[in-house]
């Protein structure tokens, strides 16, 4: 009794003291109602209403991404729903398998230069036969260019070719036609691979379209030229030598290159432009099944990707806009002898058929072909959802948009900051706080995780997720997204201990807002089209909240709220869930093709990071939404964990010799002989040996055990007074490969030895010695030069005459000829050095040069097929090749 009368006299007094602050403090009040988006009440003993259940939260935010992820592989593996029917994928399978049953195609072979020439001439033949009555002429071409080049690919190098393959088939009305369209493929392979999807598949896929067009009853507006190049293996020599050299290039206005850095699924196009919106407007207009991404786009260009194509040849020096597709799933078993007919799928054929030639159609009927010029300035947002539809959109309407989407974030914001003067500094005090506490938990989230990867890769298990992708998921992906909780969580209890978890959701959403808002506005200024992604993470978060701010100042943080909430953030997730998806699809099989240098668990551990964080970003608003986290971080902990412990353990094994979904190791075999010179010109030593490199970082720590003579007994190290270490590089990646392993082996007997020899010396006018040279050899040759101390390299016989990417000193000539290709003749002009302390028997330059010699299995040297036998086969042999080199030569004064 004497308990309840002292609690209904303590009642009305709270009351009457409540009554009196709010006449007292009316203002502060509704401005704290306003601020915090509910009526605060500071007495209420319920303090965790409208708070979610612990479970609850798990159970919406863990299904809210599996949804996500299920509904991008689902959208991914439905290739196509309905086909127009005018393009025949199954004609263009046995194209696909008449091109690779001849096995690896290398330039300069007779597989390469003769039979699969001639089966795409009697393949158009037999085609120009049929459509000859129609209203379109079919004019075949068989070029044979010669020519040089430099490009910046790989870190730069120039590229020498010589009377390589092209077959140019020009479709044009009767009548003639002014202006042409160019499709591009290239029906070359590397040595190791039947190269079914790249590019056997395209060239299928180009000779079906072409019997559809030449077949059509209404003649073309415009004409188009299908060319077949047999060299772009070669680091692009054959598109070159068409563009610069063929005279149907001059009226090519615009192109269409096929390619592929994976094996079927969808083709995406990747690149577009430069400039020209009108081309991805008619991609997007006339597409089936249209894929394409401008973030693709600007990833690829940035030079990340260690990879190119015949898109920029075209772009650099035909000076013409294009369109790049590209198969891109599947990229473990990109230029391996994988890469067969069988593991295309007939409806990415019939898919990518029905794209090109609808595109093709309707490119070649459109007025802008005709004067491309008018529509050239200008770039275009592009993007697709779910391969459903593409939205694409001027460059120009995106920066409006993106500063609209920037306006009202600053207006929604700076309405809170807008209260009275206390108020509104106090919000943005709490909000900077908030915002430096968001990104501070990001940037340790990230040290953590690397700390772990350093770990894994240090204990040697580093790759465990080549073949099992979900256990870097579990691992990387528990740290992140516990670490991320615990700072939060941590935050919540002891900085925010007297803030209702109602306010720091709000708190956090306006900082998710605030963020993606400066992303916003930086890619924007930077004039990246990429921009759209935080726009949509701006537009359509901010436009949900607003419709949802009555029923949470109702209801707080309801089951219903929580749902709607999700489904207002499914557009911008949903896209940015596929976008994940791609980087992993495209990263994953190329970190195991990376060389020795970059530890790739690093780059696995950043990038789940990054798309942690990402998703994380409006998720943050569910943990100060829910009562608890504790069963949480304790599951994460324990995932964590075990994991860590099966990868120490070695469970996961990163490679793997499936033959349904193959994750082969790299290894690139050599079998070398080298002769090194003196200045005079005399035999100094000489050796022979199996050169392996491995293309990933493990090198060979799982081979040894398997071969043990491969061991860091015979490991080499780069001998600095060599022009590229004095080994037989084919490529100049001695940057990325720098883990050789060296095994003694007798001596390679080609059947065409390399003959080299110095043609004469001069002595210009100015001081400087020009030298001229002749080499006789295989079709694939190296040359490495660098001048010695002093001297400099200041004329040549390539590209523009104008030595070009010296790599720390050193400069790297390609060579590669097809069949009856002349003696390659070359001349070197020098400068000899000025300093009167120079020796009177210095050289000039150091020069070496490699000719390469790849052989099938029925010619392959008996030492290096010896070697090959015993590697297991999960380790598979990127290229076998036979070399033999001059090594070093120093050219006397």
């Amino acid at each position: 009794m004497e308990r309840d009368s002292t609690v209904r006299r303590i009642r009305p007094q709270q009351n009457q003291q409540q009554q009196h602050q709010q006449q007292i403090q009316p203002d502060c009040r509704d401005e704290a109602a306003a601020l915090n988006g509910l009526r605060r009440r500071k007495h209420k003993p319920e303090v965790r209403a409208g708070l979610l259940g612990e479970s609850s939260a798990v159970l919406l935010l863990f299904g809210f991404v599996c949804l996500l992820w299920m509904l991008v592989l689902i959208s991914l593996q439905q290739l196509i729903i309905s086909s127009p029917g005018h393009f025949n994928a199954l004609r263009a399978r046995k194209h696909l398998e008449q091109i690779t049953s001849v096995g690896p195609r290398t330039v300069g072979s007779p597989e390469n230069e003769i039979t699969t020439v001639n089966y795409l001439l009697d393949q158009i033949e037999q085609i120009r036969t049929e459509s000859k009555n129609g209203p379109h002429s079919i004019t075949v071409d068989v070029q044979r260019p010669t020519g040089s080049f430099s490009i910046d690919f790989l870190g730069g190098f120039t590229s020498y070719y010589d009377r390589v393959t092209n077959i140019a088939v020009k479709l044009e009305p009767k009548t003639t036609a002014q202006h042409f369209m160019l499709a591009n493929c290239h029906f070359d392979s590397v040595a190791n691979s039947p190269g079914a999807s790249d590019d056997a598949v395209s060239c299928s896929v180009m000779l079906e379209v072409l019997h559809s067009l030449a077949n059509l009853s209404m003649p073309l507006k415009h004409g188009v030229i299908f060319l077949f190049n047999g060299a772009e293996e070669n680091i692009l020599q054959a598109s070159h030598g068409f563009i610069t050299q063929h005279p149907w290039a001059q009226q090519v206005r615009a192109f269409v290159n096929l390619e592929a850095a994976g094996v079927g699924g969808k083709e995406v196009v990747f690149q577009t432009g430069p400039e020209n919106p009108w081309l991805v407007q008619a991609y997007v207009r006339a597409a089936v099944h249209p894929f394409a991404s401008v973030v693709g786009q600007e990833v690829f260009q940035s030079g990340v990707i260690p990879s190119d194509t015949d898109f920029r040849i075209y772009r650099d020096f035909g000076n013409i806009p294009g369109i790049d597709l590209a198969f891109i799933e599947n990229g473990f078993i990109y230029h391996t002898k994988y890469d067969t007919p069988e593991r295309i799928h007939t409806d990415s054929i019939q898919r990518a058929g029905d794209n090109i030639l609808s595109v093709l159609k309707h490119l070649l009927m459109s007025e802008e072909l005709s004067d491309s010029s008018a529509y050239r300035h200008g770039n275009m947002v592009f993007f697709d959802l779910l391969g459903v539809t593409v939205v694409a959109y001027p460059a120009r309407v995106g920066t409006i948009i993106n500063y609209m989407a920037a306006v009202a974030t600053v207006i929604y914001l700076g309405r809170k900051c807008m209260l009275t003067s206390s108020a509104g500094v106090r919000y943005m005090r709490d909000l900077a706080c908030a915002a430096c506490l968001a990104v501070l938990s990001w940037f340790v989230t990230l040290l953590t995780v690397l700390i772990v990867a350093l770990l894994v890769t240090l204990a040697g298990r580093s790759m465990f997720w080549y073949s099992h992708f979900y256990a870097a998921v579990c691992l990387y992906g528990s740290v992140a997204v516990g670490k991320i909780l615990l700072i939060h969580t941590l935050a919540k209890n002891l900085y925010y201990g007297g803030v209702s978890g109602v306010d720091l959701s709000e708190r956090f959403f306006d900082v998710s807002l605030l963020l993606w808002c400066c992303a916003l506005l930086f890619l924007t200024q930077r004039g990246l089209c990429s921009a759209y992604v935080p726009m949509m993470m701006v537009v359509f978060p901010l436009a949900s909240k607003l419709l949802l701010t009555k029923h949470f100042r109702a209801r707080g943080a309801s089951l219903q709220y929580s749902v709607l909430y999700l489904m207002g953030l499914a557009v911008p997730y949903v896209h940015i869930t596929f976008l994940i998806w791609v980087v992993f699809e495209i990263f994953t099989p190329i970190l195991g093709r990376s060389g020795t240098e970059i530890p790739p668990d690093v780059i696995m551990a950043s990038l789940i990071t990054l798309a942690t964080v990402i998703l994380s970003s409006y998720l943050m608003h569910f943990i100060y939404l829910s009562c608890s986290t504790k069963r949480i971080l304790a599951g994460l902990g324990s995932v964590f964990a075990l994991m860590f412990v099966l990868v120490c353990c070695g469970l996961f094994f990163p490679y793997s010799a499936d033959p349904s979904s193959p994750r082969p190791k790299r290894v690139f075999v050599q079998h070398s002989t080298r002769v090194f010179h003196a200045p005079d010109g005399s035999v100094e030593r000489s050796d022979s040996g199996l050169w392996i490199n491995s293309l990933d970082y493990s090198g060979m720590q799982h081979i040894t055990p398997h071969i043990p003579q491969i061991n860091d007994s015979i490991r080499t190290r780069c001998s600095d007074q060599l022009p590229y270490c004095g080994f037989p590089w084919f490529l100049p990646v001695k940057f990325l490969v720098k883990k050789n392993w060296y095994l003694p082996a007798p001596e390679v007997s080609p059947q065409a030895p390399l003959e080299f020899r110095l043609l004469s010396r001069q002595d210009t006018e100015w001081g400087n010695v020009k030298m001229s040279f002749e080499v006789k050899g295989p079709s694939h040759m190296s040359l490495y030069l660098r001048p010695e101390s002093g001297a400099s390299l200041i004329g040549w016989s390539f590209g523009d005459g104008t030595p070009q990417f010296d790599l720390s000193g050193e400069y790297f000539i390609f060579y590669s000829h097809g069949l009856d290709a002349p003696i390659w003749s070359f001349w070197f002009e020098i400068q000899p050095s000025r300093s009167s302390d120079a020796p009177p028997d210095e050289g000039l330059i150091s020069m070496a040069i490699s000719s390469h010699y790849f052989f099938g299995a029925d010619r392959i040297s008996e030492p290096l097929e010896s070697l090959l036998k015993k590697f297991p086969a999960w380790a598979f042999p990127s290229s076998w090749i036979e070399s033999r080199s001059l090594g070093n030569t120093v050219l006397p004064q």
